[in-house]
């Protein structure tokens, strides 16, 4: 009997989304001892951080990536510049990016910025620091998961990307978890925290 695991991962930055060897790249099979049958999510980009989930369950692989659900996922993101009020309200509407070389309109989403610096765990290499240029922090919360997505609506209102971590999937969070740590949890609790309210 295939019994199904699940496991909740910080994954570090520069570190592929695969356990399949890349030349001179680290993957997850570099952090992260797990079945052979167990595999990721969806994908964190090699210079993003922060939560995937792991598993054999194919059933959750379809439920968590179908579009049609459109499952929250927040992400905390380091900017460079001073970012504006008047541009977090662009991302809140949708800014037009571009998917596969076509025009895309993002839908409307939460986007905050922080008022306090957020604690997060120290990046390795930590980001290159400027004194006279702000490095704030925002809060965007999606409910689609297009290829690079976030990065290019913060380039699309003018503030190039510095450090991204996804630390929220529904109500699977990372908070208590450091860059190549996990936690496996069983199949009820999470999918509760995942489907919950569906």
């Amino acid at each position: 009997m295939n019994l199904f695991r699940y496991f909740v991962i910080y994954k570090p930055y520069q570190v592929l989304t695969q356990f399949s060897p890349q030349e001179n790249k680290q993957t997850l099979k570099d952090f992260f001892a797990v079945p052979k049958d167990v595999y990721p999510m969806g994908r964190l980009d090699y210079d993003s951080e922060g939560l995937l989930i792991l598993t054999n369950d194919k059933q959750l692989n379809h439920r968590l990536l179908n579009p049609e659900f459109a499952h929250e996922r927040e992400y905390w993101v380091q900017v460079d510049g001073a970012i504006t009020q008047s541009a977090v309200e662009q991302l809140q509407k949708g800014v037009d990016i571009n998917i596969d070389g076509k025009l895309y309109r993002t839908k409307k989403c939460f986007a905050e910025i922080f008022e306090e610096d957020p604690i997060v765990p120290e990046r390795n290499p930590p980001i290159r620091f400027r004194k006279s240029i702000p490095a704030p922090w925002v809060k965007i919360i999606l409910r689609e998961g297009k290829n690079h997505q976030v990065r290019k609506m913060l380039a699309a209102v003018g503030f190039p990307v510095l450090r991204l971590i996804r630390t929220r999937i529904e109500h699977i969070e990372i908070k208590n978890l450091l860059p190549g740590e996990f936690l496996e949890m069983n199949k009820e609790i999470l999918y509760k925290k995942l489907f919950d309210g569906e």
